[in-house]
């Protein structure tokens, strides 16, 4: 199995990075292929450029991005782990989806950039298992009382993954990692990641359909 987990947070002793860690620990116990794209390390750059907008209207896939593609297709099971900034993902991986799902590999509507706004879309990723991990430095109860958490899985989960054709995206939280005094509870979180990882790779795994949750739920 080979896992791509992308990972967005500056410094390499951060909680998120601890996080990471427990996460992919059991992919290399069981002598899985682990690969980490580290955007801070890599330097991507997530601003949409020229190049991309030319993309965007049917013109070639910038060279990076062309390789960010691969590294994709290559994975049998694609992670993100990151810290929660307003509600959300780092501004640098929102750009990391915004300049790699491209028209014509993650999605497409009719037969190509002619047929935008007037033919149906039709999903091209195919339905890689996935699995995200926030870490938050709310409480679970800010999160319910305000349905960051729905409104999370809304945007990503449904709107960005299964809009590509991952339906079978799960995500997760990490709750109250802030302080000394949630000191247990990052201990906890850190287990909590590495049993998410255990679950993800199991064999017996049912699959997941975050669209169709996300319809019956409403």
């Amino acid at each position: 199995m080979n896992l791509l987990t992308v990972f967005a947070h500056p410094l390499p002793n951060s909680y998120p990075a601890a996080v990471l860690e427990s996460f992919v620990a059991p992919f290399r116990a069981a002598s899985h292929s682990v690969e980490i794209l580290d955007l801070h390390a890599e330097n991507f750059d997530p601003r949409f450029t020229e190049a991309d907008h030319a993309h965007f209207w049917g013109g070639p896939v910038p060279s990076e991005i062309a390789a960010m593609h691969r590294r994709v297709e290559r994975a049998d099971r694609l992670a993100f782990v990151f810290p929660v900034y307003w509600w959300g993902m780092p501004a640098l991986m929102k750009g990391w989806i915004e300049r790699v799902f491209t028209g014509g590999w993650a999605y497409q509507y009719g037969k190509g950039v002619e047929d935008r706004g007037k033919a149906p879309l039709n999903a091209l990723l195919g339905n890689v298992p996935t699995v995200l991990i926030g870490i938050g430095g709310s409480s679970r109860a800010t999160y319910d009382k305000y349905g960051y958490a729905e409104a999370m899985r809304t945007q990503i989960d449904v709107g960005t993954f299964a809009y590509c054709g991952i339906k079978d995206v799960q995500s997760h939280l990490i709750f109250d990692v802030e302080g000394d005094h949630n000191a247990p509870k990052r201990a906890e979180g850190l287990e909590l990641a590495a049993d998410i990882a255990r679950s993800f790779m199991a064999p017996d795994r049912v699959a997941r359909d975050a669209k169709a949750e996300h319809f019956k739920a409403r």
